[in-house]
């Protein structure tokens, strides 16, 4: 006897393109009546062609292997060919936001639908983009693109599409299903904004009508087992950091009421004393690091290049922040360095506690952006990011009580 054929259900449901099946499965309810049958089994065997030229064109990842992920890639790789959701807890510098999109598509996950990767703001979707493309060895907009408002460099053939929380959201207005996705990862979850718990309220209720699709959510080393709970006990892979030991330096309580700028620079010329390095500094917005560009500029330009680094900075001067340099640098930024992006080469971090938060106002139906005092989980990422390369100092300029009662 020769072996029994998969039904046509079957064939629409693990060989046609993500983006076919509801229409193929459509289709295939009318033939039965209409009699379809050769439209839909020339519909079917289109779609399985475009899934072959994917798999032919697949782009080869390319690991980095002096990032801690690839320790943990047969763990993960097989946590997320068993389950349908996967936490993944790393801390920063760990290599999961460049490097899980690079195992999906080692995995074949991309053969048959776009891997949607989120990221809570735009610098992080630009730059996490270009990373992932030099990696894999592509132009950007090509096998790895980016889709942010005002501006699209995704393409149809795209195995990975960066996007912000933002721009998925948005999409599930034209695309309840979101069918052009095979895997969707949930970036910097733990940032709990209103967009990112959105997404995951909807993909829970989705998961349960696309066996098909596949979520993955990474978080920083803060509650993980809340977003296991969420999607029914989903498994943890913890993924640990490089770190080096990091010395933590606080200003006296006398100083609360000084000038920031004052202290920034007190800052510095103490780190100068030590060694001179590329340091990190934390501000709350795009007004206060202009300020201090200002000031810094014209006190150490002989020293240091003065780079800025925030949401709204032009592509050119983003991809200044990773190229590499001979002079020192110190580099202003707000809380996007403190998860989203690793800057390179830092040993020194001085954090000024301030971050501006996205908090809704029921009253006025607002979303506002006041600037409040950061967390300790917050200002533990953040003393984290000068430890990556060697041993560090991180100074804050604030006092330890202060930290204490946050």
């Amino acid at each position: 006897m020769s072996p029994k054929q998969p039904s046509l259900e079957n064939r629409i449901l693990q060989h046609c393109r993500c983006i076919d099946r509801a229409k193929l499965l459509g289709l295939l309810k009318k033939s039965v009546k209409q009699k379809l049958k050769p439209k839909l089994e020339k519909a079917i065997e289109t779609s399985i062609a475009k899934v072959a030229l994917r798999i032919q064109n697949r782009p080869a990842a390319n690991y980095n292997e002096e990032l801690p992920f690839l320790q943990h890639k047969e763990e993960l790789a097989d946590a997320i060919k068993q389950n349908q959701v996967v936490i993944v807890c790393g801390e920063t510098g760990s290599g999961k936001t460049t490097q899980l999109p690079q195992l999906c598509i080692d995995l074949g996950l991309a053969d048959t639908g776009v891997i949607g990767h989120t990221q809570p703001r735009r610098i992080a979707a630009q730059s996490v983009c270009q990373r992932i493309a030099e990696e894999l060895k592509v132009e950007v907009g090509t096998a790895v693109g980016y889709k942010i408002r005002f501006k699209d460099r995704s393409h149809d053939a795209a195995y990975v599409k960066l996007m912000t929380d933002g721009i998925l959201l948005a999409e599930t207005q034209s695309d309840r299903w979101l069918n052009q996705y095979s895997t969707i990862i949930i970036d910097e979850a733990h940032e709990r904004s209103l967009n990112i718990d959105l997404i995951l309220g909807y993909l829970k209720q989705l998961l349960r009508k696309r066996a098909d699709l596949k979520l993955i959510v990474t978080s920083a080393t803060i509650d993980p087992q809340r977003f296991s709970q969420y999607f029914d006990d989903a498994p943890i892979v913890n993924i640990s950091g490089r770190s080096y030991p990091v010395e933590i330096r606080y200003r006296p309580p006398e100083d609360d009421d000084r000038d920031n700028l004052d202290m920034l620079c007190d800052a510095i010329d103490e780190l100068d004393a030590v060694a001179r390095e590329d340091i990190l500094a934390f501000f709350p917005g795009e007004r206060q690091i202009r300020e201090a560009a200002e000031r810094l500029s014209k006190q150490y330009s002989r020293d240091y290049d003065v780079l800025p680094l925030y949401a709204r900075l032009s592509a050119a001067e983003q991809k200044r922040i990773f190229q590499a340099h001979n002079k020192r640098r110190i580099v202003l930024a707000t809380n996007v360095a403190e998860t989203s992006l690793t800057v390179p080469g830092i040993r020194y971090v001085i954090d000024t506690g301030l971050a501006r938060m996205s908090r809704y106002s029921w009253r006025a139906r607002i979303q506002r952006l006041p600037i409040e005092k950061i967390s300790q989980a917050s200002a533990n990422q953040r003393s984290g990011r000068c430890g990556r390369v060697a041993a560090g100092i991180c100074i804050r300029l604030y006092s330890e009580d202060d930290f204490e009662s946050r």
